[in-house]
């Protein structure tokens, strides 16, 4: 019941968040395609939990990717004001919160993957289990800059705000290199931690 209590906070809390970053938003349609994963994984959360819930590791790591993304949405990745804070310690020509949205993406998608593959008896760990994730993940990445380039195909002009390239010609391979980033150390760090969880779930 304790698991269930701080899960119901914290969809409150999403769907507050969700709510405030959507009042003034810099742009609109930003807003709403940097939003859309949160949209569409809230109820999917919900359905699915009686028949799969996920670990808590797991559950913490999609509230944090959340905020990032609507974050993201209510300000754009290039004028998160923690991204000009962190631009300004390390001296950095642009903003680097689009970024920091790259690694989630590799990072919480990484533990996903796993814990599907493993819970769902697909793959035993080890060297395979690792390889088979992190190709998962740069299919997700690569997916996602599909549909960036689609969106700035449709909306020309008004997809600037939601690409977010700052003047970065090599923009989209430096995103997915992010999100390797965000998957191998996701591994690397929290691989027993999850298998702990798992364990768990599955006695």
């Amino acid at each position: 019941m304790k698991k269930e209590y701080f899960l119901i906070i914290a969809m409150i809390v999403l769907l507050l968040i969700l709510l405030i970053s959507g009042i003034y938003p810099f742009d609109r349609m930003t807003w709403v395609l940097e939003v859309m994963p949160v949209i569409i994984a809230i109820p999917l959360l919900c359905i699915s939990y009686k028949k799969f819930p996920l670990t808590p590791l797991l559950y913490t790591l999609i509230f944090i990717h959340a905020i990032v993304l609507m974050l993201g949405g209510a300000y754009s990745y290039a004028r998160v004001p923690l991204g000009f804070y962190i631009a300004d310690w390390f001296d950095l020509s642009r903003n680097p919160y689009d970024k920091i949205g790259h690694f989630m993406q590799g990072f919480v998608p990484a533990i996903v993957a796993r814990e599907i593959l493993i819970r769902k008896h697909i793959l035993a760990k080890g060297k395979m289990l690792a390889f088979i994730v992190i190709c998962i993940v740069l299919a997700i990445s690569a997916s996602y800059e599909l549909i960036e380039w689609a969106a700035a195909i449709c909306l020309g002009q008004d997809a600037e705000e939601f690409l977010g390239t700052q003047g970065d010609v090599w923009d989209t391979q430096s995103d997915m290199f992010f999100a390797l980033i965000g998957a191998i150390t996701a591994l690397f760090i929290l691989s027993k931690w999850h298998d702990q969880q798992i364990q768990k779930i599955i006695q």
